[in-house]
């Protein structure tokens, strides 16, 4: 499912080399999650106009999921925001 994602995000990127794909495990049985981060500038692609692309790549994942008896989850991740500097009051 890993290489499901990495490949759809590839495909989407200006970066592919950024595109990573982490694998967590939930507690209990309740199913993997799989943390999709890629470069700042390329945030807006995977997740497309209000959402669209992104909510296809969690239907996709849920389809191969469930054909496996599995389940997985896709998240996002953001990238962290840095501060922007002081502006200087004169």
């Amino acid at each position: 499912m890993k290489e499901l994602v990495e490949e759809i995000a590839k495909a989407l990127v200006e970066k592919p080399e950024d595109v990573v794909v982490h694998e967590r495990a939930l507690p209990g049985d309740q199913g993997t999650v799989l943390e999709l981060r890629v470069a700042p500038d390329d945030l807006s692609r995977v997740i497309g106009k209000q959402g669209r692309t992104a909510r296809s790549m969690r239907s996709l994942v849920t389809a191969a999921a469930s054909k496996a008896e599995a389940r997985y989850i896709l998240e996002i991740a953001e990238p962290p925001r840095t501060a922007a500097p002081p502006v200087a009051v004169e």
